[in-house]
């Protein structure tokens, strides 16, 4: 009988603990989705449901270059057209309230590849910071 316990208790607990990293995983799916929906669809207010005010976006082109990332998007969404894009979650990973997400943006001629850094902020799944590099398509 007291195996018995033992072993119901170590399933409960295992089962919670995949619980819990499920729901985390949707939210940041959900994060990630709103980003996504800000970007392709020009939706400043989704951009703002994923990033914090203050996070930062930072590349490589010529020279480093370091922006706020709220900012910078919402300025590029509101002055420059839409453009068809197959958007997708290549990995995510979660330790505690911090979380990393590798994205892709494809288009025409190229991709971007994003490095999305995100925390737990009271209940709620918010971009930090984001990295990015473009890749050319092989024709």
């Amino acid at each position: 009988m007291k195996k018995l316990i033992i072993t119901l208790f170590l399933i409960s607990t295992i089962m919670i603990k995949t619980e819990a990293q499920t729901t985390d995983l949707q939210l940041i799916e959900n994060t990630i989705a709103n980003y996504f929906d800000g970007l392709v669809k020009h939706n400043p207010e989704s951009l703002k449901k994923a990033f914090i005010p203050s996070a930062t976006m930072k590349w490589v082109e010529k020279d480093y270059t370091e922006v706020n990332a709220l900012e910078a998007l919402i300025e590029h969404v509101t002055n420059n057209t839409e453009v068809k894009t197959i958007t997708s979650i290549t990995a995510i990973n979660i330790v505690g309230d911090a979380a990393n997400a590798q994205l892709e943006l494809e288009y025409e001629t190229f991709s971007y590849i994003d490095f999305m850094h995100l925390l737990k902020i009271n209940g709620e799944w918010k971009i930090v910071s984001k990295t990015f590099t473009t890749k050319k398509k092989e024709f």
